[in-house]
């Protein structure tokens, strides 16, 4: 039952290239959990390098939950990540283990954690293909600031240049007459749950990213990008407007050299990386926040767990 669960839950939580999912997959094997994923993007088939997916090493040190469960043209919503996880948590937990929320896609993390009731909102295709072409007039940033000045909490947590998700806010403002960020009454799970947060120093971080990106283009981002686009996915729209994606799709149809697709990728990412901290404030009490660089983050993090999880819980030598 949504929101109703009373399995407890870990989250691990924090900015992308921290190294959440380094530190799943340790206390997965030594704690017996499983990983379910909350990453907006990673939920995407064929994009694997972009969204730094878990290695095939890694998934088979611990079983992992909605990766590779949709195709880029496909929209994906909270209101059908919420069910989707909640069953997910409750095989896991019925085959006596530990699950494990890792992510860094705020709205999917709080969603989850504190039982939002998620209304659904229909598609209106017509009201969709009119702000579309008002786009297309105007500008993408027209719509974004009209946005801002109508429902500004949800525009802080969007980037400008998704405009599928600025739409999408626009059109349930139209179609409920609510702002899109009061929708979801907050009722709490009905389980316990933990969060856990990673952290670091923000340069730091940004190198991090930065040097990632760079081995992502080693390990063969481009040719993952070309792939998608033979495959008839439109780069720069959906999922595939993310950092990455969309900027090597500029550099394909000719607008962008290599190197500056690249550059202009990593400051996208740094963009990601404010708006994940807006979700997942350092001074929010409810998370237990760490140091990524800390040498004992694995044992600090672990006892945490077990003191959250109880005296079953199974520890791996």
């Amino acid at each position: 039952m949504l929101g109703g669960s009373l399995v407890k839950l870990a989250a691990i939580v924090g900015p992308t290239a921290v190294g959440k999912t380094t530190l799943a997959v340790a206390l997965a094997e030594r704690l017996g959990g499983e990983i379910i994923n909350a990453d907006s993007r990673q939920v995407y088939r064929h994009m694997d390098i972009g969204t730094a997916k878990p290695s095939d090493h890694d998934r088979q040190k611990s079983p992992h939950h909605l990766w590779d469960i949709r195709d880029p043209n496909d929209p994906f919503s909270l209101g059908e990540f919420l069910p989707l996880a909640e069953s997910a948590i409750s095989d896991v937990s019925g085959r006596g283990n530990r699950p494990f929320l890792v992510g860094g896609t705020g709205q999917y993390i709080w969603g989850l954690l504190e039982g939002w009731n998620v209304p659904e909102v229909p598609a209106n295709l017509e009201i969709r293909r009119e702000l579309e072409q008002e786009a297309r007039g105007l500008g993408p940033q027209s719509l974004y600031q009209r946005l801002q000045s109508l429902d500004p909490v949800r525009a802080q947590n969007l980037d400008p240049r998704n405009l599928r998700r600025v739409i999408r806010a626009l059109e349930i403002l139209r179609i409920t007459g609510r702002k899109p960020s009061s929708l979801g009454d907050r009722n709490g799970r009905g389980g316990e749950w933990l969060a856990i947060g990673l952290t670091m120093d923000r340069q730091k971080l940004y190198r991090r990213i930065d040097d990632r990106l760079d081995a992502m283009m080693d390990q063969g981002l481009l040719a993952e990008v070309k792939r998608l686009a033979e495959l008839g996915y439109p780069l720069g729209a959906g999922p595939l407007n993310g950092p990455g994606y969309r900027e090597l799709g500029e550099y394909l149809a000719g607008k962008l050299s290599l190197d500056e697709a690249v550059r202009r990728a990593k400051f996208a990412t740094h963009r990601l990386v404010r708006r994940q901290y807006a979700w997942f404030k350092t001074t929010d009490s409810r998370i237990h926040w760490f140091d990524a660089e800390d040498e004992d983050l694995v044992e600090r993090s672990a006892a945490l767990m077990v003191d959250f999880f109880g005296a079953e819980t199974p520890v791996v030598q």
